[in-house]
């Protein structure tokens, strides 16, 4: 992806954390493999991006975290009910808006 200007670097980091949300109702995923996950869809997001809003996501409820050190140390993620109740409200969201964004027609102009 191209270098991004502020606004939309911030609309895009909702798309992040919904991704976060999805990767860790499936697994438990860490920070470097998140920054790889997205780097396969086209997103460049730096480790002092994407820890501090780990950081966030889990103050907020939505996820958990816990250290382990097997070799290097690592934090994995994990969603949490809480985590688990944003997802479906943004999954529903999202189709909606997506419906309505996908299949917007020009306007007329009268």
């Amino acid at each position: 992806m191209d270098a991004v200007d502020k606004p939309l670097q911030r609309v895009l980091s909702g798309f992040i954390r919904m991704h976060v949300l999805h990767h860790a109702e499936e697994d438990d995923l860490f920070g470097h493999w998140m920054i790889e996950e997205l780097r396969h869809h086209g997103y460049s997001i730096s480790a002092g991006t994407l820890y501090p809003m780990l950081r966030t996501m889990e103050r907020d409820g939505w996820i958990k975290g816990r250290d382990e050190k097997d070799g290097a140390r690592r934090r994995f993620y994990r969603i949490t009910p809480k985590g688990r109740k944003a997802l479906k409200q943004v999954r529903a969201r999202l189709q909606e808006l997506f419906r309505e964004v996908a299949t917007k027609k020009k306007q007329s102009t009268k």
